[in-house]
């Protein structure tokens, strides 16, 4: 399979319009990829709080609309990073879109672990309750989101839910960019899993952003990473290393599946 990562810039002083516009033409561009990886909330930016609730959106927006029309005219999966998105019957949500080749909008993931502690997405936003898988035709995909890297309890969930790939897309700050990759390659180790990591270039809420978007193979090797501009990334990937890699080091065998209650001496 090809992979595709559109490690974009997102600067506040291109609208959101002008920016879905732009990535369209990129996703379009990208046809022969079987999949490609937007990053975390793009059309507004991950810090610009103070534009998220008028700038939310609902799942047949105009970011919907125009994801939905580049990855038809691509012919590819789209993971199309996440939005804001606006749910009439409650709060805003950080919701991760997945598009298939035909146009549908087949997935949606709503992020569960909210990033601020006790300000900006903690706050701001609602947060997801289930996790979320996808049959392709090369494999399992399963959905997480930036801060969601730190959580791998997640990522066991999805792994025992049969993920054979994980899609993360980001607005992972530039300051903490070293354990972004880390944390990526972690996961990817742990779940002898592709982890494919895609994350924004720019400033936006006053943030630099910390690019390096990277694909990690299930042994951990990183097969290709960006650097701190808009970069597109594009890697092909045998599925089948996923199975192999965990037939010949058969790790995930020996999990405990419960973990024995410490013993009073």
């Amino acid at each position: 399979m090809r992979a595709s990562l559109i490690q974009l810039d997102v600067d506040p002083a291109e609208s959101p319009d002008d920016r879905r516009a732009r990535t369209a033409a990129l996703v379009r561009g990208l046809r022969g990829s079987d999949l490609v990886l937007l990053p975390e909330l793009w059309p507004l930016g991950g810090f610009a709080y103070d534009t998220w609730s008028a700038g939310a959106e609902t799942l047949d927006g105009p970011t919907a609309d125009a994801m939905s029309a580049a990855a038809a005219d691509a012919g590819v999966w789209l993971h199309a990073g996440s939005i804001v998105e606006r749910d009439p019957d409650g709060p805003i949500f950080n919701t991760s879109l997945l598009f298939s080749p035909t146009g549908e909008l087949v997935h949606t993931y709503r992020k569960i672990h909210r990033f601020g502690f006790d300000s900006g997405e903690a706050v701001a936003m609602g947060a997801g309750t289930e996790i979320v898988t996808a049959a392709t035709p090369f494999g399992t995909l399963g959905l997480a989101t930036c801060y969601d890297l730190r959580f791998p309890e997640l990522f066991r969930a999805l792994l025992d839910a049969g993920t054979e790939i994980f899609t993360i897309p980001a607005a992972w700050p530039a300051r903490r960019v070293e354990h972004w990759t880390l944390l990526a390659r972690a996961r990817a180790v742990e779940e002898q899993a592709y982890v494919l990591a895609c994350n924004n270039a720019g400033t936006h809420g006053g943030v630099p952003q910390g690019g390096h978007s990277l694909v990690v193979d299930p042994w951990g090797k990183v097969l290709a990473e960006a650097g701190e501009g808009e970069e597109i990334l594009t890697v092909d990937l045998d599925p089948g290393v996923v199975g192999k890699s965990r037939a010949d080091f058969p790790v995930l065998r020996d999990r405990l599946m419960g973990i024995p209650a410490p013993v009073e001496r």
